[in-house]
């Protein structure tokens, strides 16, 4: 068919463009599933989306591959956390040779200090939330142009189901008596969500899940459980739960079930959005600590 209308063109002096045969996507490549599911909301069909560390997987502990060097090599825009939480994010472009921008999703956050060093879990706040998807509208429509109107209108309509869900959260909170809105979990990822909703969270491990905790610091998680009376202990869908079992056999605290932190299920999951985790989440808390 071009070839055809190529030849009528040259036979009768005709200036024609010809569609292309697929519409071109931009090729985006985030450091994990969360952020991916937020280009994917704000991007629909205009982008190509790839997640360098992937469903229920630790972006603490990821070991770059050569596909992923691959991957980033032909990324036009790789967007990623920041705040310390990509450690391997250098030496992993300097092996792809990728000249694509980079996009810092929590640009604008103020983050959480423990000790000298960062708190990355950023997103766990809804309301930070919205912070990393106008800057994935940023980065996009400055990406391309072109598609500028979809982005902005596919944000709009995302920041206003983050908003609804941010009500969503505190209208269940509300329904945990005060002395009761305290938990352990696996590792330090809920500071953000702590701040933001009034759950506090115990954890045994610290920021990053790279460390084990000794035994003088499980002894002393031991102590504060049984004194601070804490009712219930959640495990992460990434982590082993022994230690979180051993805490909750010493204590008698309930198992909780299952927080998603880090990182989203696969499609086939239970939270394959950010949306579909936050509530997860907040319905797991609520079972184990509404009496």
């Amino acid at each position: 068919m071009k070839r055809l209308l190529s030849a009528l063109s040259l036979l009768f002096g005709l200036v024609l463009i010809v569609p292309a045969s697929a519409e071109t996507r931009l090729n985006v490549v985030t450091s994990f599933s969360i952020l991916a599911d937020f280009v994917r909301q704000v991007g629909g069909d205009k982008v190509n989306v790839a997640s360098l560390v992937g469903p229920d997987s630790d972006v603490h502990v990821y070991t770059p591959t050569p596909h992923d060097a691959k991957d980033v090599g032909a990324a036009q825009l790789l967007i990623v956390n920041g705040l310390g939480l990509e450690g391997w994010l250098p030496r992993l472009q300097q092996a792809s040779g990728s000249k694509a921008p980079i996009v810092v999703a929590t640009r604008g956050i103020t983050p959480r200090k423990r000790g000298s060093d960062a708190d990355p879990h950023a997103w766990q706040s809804v309301g930070n939330a919205k912070v990393y998807v106008k800057n994935i509208r940023d980065a996009l429509v400055a990406a391309d142009p072109a598609d500028a109107e979809v982005f902005k209108a596919n944000a709009e309509r995302y920041l206003g189901e983050l908003d609804a869900l941010d009500r969503e959260v505190r209208a269940e909170i509300d329904k945990i008596p005060a002395e009761r809105r305290k938990v352990i979990s696996t590792h330090d990822a809920f500071g953000y969500f702590a701040d933001a909703y009034g759950i506090q969270f115990i954890a045994p491990l610290g920021v990053s899940t790279e460390t084990e905790p000794s035994a003088r610091d499980v002894a002393e998680i031991i102590r504060q459980v049984k004194k601070a009376g804490i009712p219930a202990v959640f495990l992460e869908n990434f982590n082993d739960d022994r230690l979180v079992g051993r805490i909750a056999a010493e204590t008698g605290a309930k198992i909780g079930g299952t927080l998603y932190s880090d990182a989203l299920s696969d499609e086939k999951g239970p939270v394959p959005t950010y949306i579909a985790m936050v509530r997860h989440n907040i319905r797991a808390l609520t079972s184990a600590l509404v009496r």
